[in-house]
């Protein structure tokens, strides 16, 4: 385990888990409530533009926030996405919410999410000189905790993310007995189910770098095109209905919302 005083080479915002004190839980959320949000047809998806998600979920000081030194941090990691080559899009900033009890368990605080052409761009990114800089200036002086997961995207279509977007992440272990492929084909055919009521467009497929996960298995963004428009798909029927068929194959769910800020 390294230590948070000394990152000699980070990787992909790979820091240690330091342990909290206990947090209140949130109301329990809806299971993969937005599994239901695309028309996607096939499992497969080799026509998606940058494919490959990159998510880190981070839990700043309290005294970073208070400082300005979380700002700073956010802007570090932002300014990625002109100094790291093969980055094809890069989102940093805080949480608006937390929706199920894991996610107030782990209690992130800001993410970062990026998206990539190809698993060799993802891999190039983590050595970077810009990368390491902002990891060792800004990220390990002043975060808690990290969390991290990839996943190639396993929906047959693109979930582009503009400027005021809403997005619900949703972080997801499986029942013993069940393959993560599975799930995957599942939320293949629930979204193919939803159809689009709900306007949202998913990008969603097993997690494969899972030293860094802390057991999440499966990861799965919808992409709204404003804070209202996710809400609104609360009890959407399709959208409980993609749920309940999911749900028995599911260990724990972690689901939380940030939005995207204009630049």
């Amino acid at each position: 385990m390294i230590c948070l005083r000394a990152i000699p080479s980070p990787r992909l915002l790979h820091l240690p888990h330091i342990a909290s004190s206990p947090l209140r839980r949130l109301r329990p959320s809806a299971v993969l409530r937005a599994a239901a949000m695309s028309s996607s047809p096939s499992v497969a998806a080799p026509t998606v533009a940058a494919p490959v998600e990159h998510i880190v979920l981070i839990k700043v000081r309290p005294e970073a926030a208070a400082s300005g030194a979380a700002a700073a941090m956010v802007s570090a990691l932002q300014a990625l996405s002109t100094l790291v080559p093969g980055v094809s899009y890069i989102h940093a900033g805080p949480v608006l919410r937390l929706r199920s009890p894991a996610a107030e368990a782990l209690g992130p605080t800001h993410l970062l999410h990026s998206r990539y052409a190809t698993k060799a761009d993802l891999a190039a990114y983590a050595p970077h000189p810009a990368h390491v800089a902002a990891v060792q200036a800004h990220v390990a002086p002043n975060a808690l905790d990290a969390t991290a997961v990839d996943w190639v995207n396993a929906a047959g279509a693109p979930s582009p993310v503009a400027p005021g977007a809403a997005v619900r992440l949703t972080l997801a272990k499986v029942k013993e007995g069940v393959e993560v492929g599975q799930l995957v084909e599942k939320v293949a055919a629930a979204t193919k189910d939803a159809g689009e009521a709900s306007g949202a467009k998913v990008s969603f497929g097993e997690n494969f770098s899972p030293a860094r996960a802390k057991g999440y298995q499966f990861g799965m963004v919808a992409v709204f095109g404003s804070v209202e428009e996710l809400d609104a798909v609360e009890g959407d029927g399709k959208v409980e209905e993609a749920k309940a068929a999911l749900r028995p194959m599911l260990d724990e769910v972690m689901v939380l919302d940030f939005v995207v800020d204009a630049p």
